[in-house]
């Protein structure tokens, strides 16, 4: 590894050094603020660091790793939504009798697993990324379980009773998932001999075989349940009810990102979509996704649940950008799918953090806001919140004149160039 490898890696590194010592001022001084200041500092470091590391893209960092301009973009989008969270999670921690500071300490590991992630281009590094943000939300889902005795016995046991049980749906769930990708993985191995994104194409091999179409299968399954994908959805409302709002808010946003970003990428390298029975496969999901989600939304009485029928929706609209890769128009898919994620994001943040906001109530301090009933009335009571709730749901389901109509009109966009 030379000089211009390491100073493109300077994010990575930075992000690493602050988690070290988020560490140990978890571990000698216990103090909330100090662990929720250093965190932000951290994340504002590595996205300063950005910029000199785009001095030296494109680079590969050994046969793991590139950084190019699109990980680098996925790179500032995770780092500015890690940010808004650590800063959101404050008050909505500070309410609650809990030891708070190791809550930052996992929010962090997990954005560098986001970071691995989305400059992945290799198996290994594929796995190393998603376990790292994978083990840090199982932690995360199951916070709430640490309250302690404050407001009534009965509110407090509930809420880490969900808390839990989100974390354990979360645990299994996605354990099964990586175990469905590292086995696709390694019959793709079989195949090609290589691990690397960019493996050899099939039509060399004389075509693709069993082996191949098993293997692909078994990465799609993986990559649905990580994306919560139809019909590998049914984990998502019960974590996102269940988890703390701030981990919710995370999960919907930057663990969706970052592994859309890697699939992309994977999908551009290794060229499977080519293969018309891929195509059709992933084509069904999208499909079914978009069609599950939206319906199943509508019978939702919780706004976190609401949110998570809406992500799979959401995720089944991106699945369109992989459908027009194998055209011309790669580079405007590409270009779509990166805005659509980025509104996505900002809107889903905005959501999330007036569910956060609403539940800072000292007297309601175990409780979140987050029943629909709890909702009306809210412009009489907070008129802003309000009224960036209903823009951000108008924007989410792209209504004109809001982010999420841009999204959806560059998404279907690069869907028609592509006929």
């Amino acid at each position: 590894m030379n000089a211009d490898q390491l100073f493109a890696l300077l994010p990575l590194v930075a992000l690493a050094s602050g988690i070290v010592m988020v560490m140990l001022i978890a571990a000698f001084a216990r103090s909330h603020v100090s662990v929720s200041r250093m965190t932000a500092v951290t994340l504002l470091i590595t996205m300063a660091c950005l910029p000199l590391a785009a001095n030296k893209i494109p680079i590969s960092v050994t046969t793991l790793l590139i950084v190019d301009g699109f990980g680098l973009l996925f790179c500032g989008i995770i780092l500015a939504a890690a940010l808004s969270i650590s800063l959101m999670s404050y008050p909505y921690w500070q309410v609650r009798n809990i030891e708070r500071e190791e809550f930052y300490l996992l929010l962090m590991i997990a954005t560098l697993g986001a970071l691995v992630l989305v400059l992945a281009k290799h198996m290994v590094s594929f796995i190393l990324g998603l376990e790292m943000l994978g083990i840090a939300l199982f932690a995360m889902a199951a916070y709430n379980t640490r309250l302690k005795n404050q407001a009534t016995y009965l509110d407090r046991q509930e809420q880490s009773d969900r808390s839990l049980e989100a974390g354990l749906k979360y645990l299994v769930l996605s354990a099964l998932a990586s175990a469905l990708l590292l086995f696709g993985m390694a019959l793709i191995y079989l195949e090609t001999g290589l691990l690397g994104f960019s493996h050899t194409p099939f039509s060399a091999l004389g075509g693709p075989s069993l082996i191949f179409y098993g293997g692909t299968a078994l990465m799609l399954a993986g990559i649905g349940f990580k994306l919560s994908l139809f019909p590998f959805h049914l984990w998502t409302p019960d974590v996102y009810e269940g988890a703390p709002a701030p981990v919710t808010s995370f999960v919907a946003t930057i663990s969706k990102g970052a592994i859309f970003a890697v699939t992309l990428r994977y999908f551009v390298a290794s060229e499977s979509l080519a293969n018309p029975m891929v195509f059709n496969a992933v084509a069904l999901i999208a499909a079914a996704s978009m069609l599950a989600g939206n319906w199943l939304a509508l019978m939702q009485q919780d706004l976190k649940r609401l949110l998570a029928y809406s992500s799979i929706a959401h995720l089944g609209y991106l699945m369109i950008a992989f459908l027009t890769l194998q055209t011309q128009s790669t580079r405007f898919a590409i270009e779509a799918s990166s805005v659509y994620v980025i509104t996505y994001m900002v809107t889903s943040l905005v959501a999330f953090g007036i569910v956060i906001m609403l539940s800072n109530d000292e007297k309601n301090s175990t409780r979140e806001t987050s029943h629909i009933s709890q909702y009306h009335g809210l412009f009489w009571r907070h008129p802003a919140l309000a009224t960036a709730l209903a823009v951000a749901m108008l924007s989410l389901a792209g209504i004109p004149l809001t982010l999420g109509f841009v999204g959806k009109f560059y998404l279907l966009s690069a869907g028609a160039e592509a006929g």
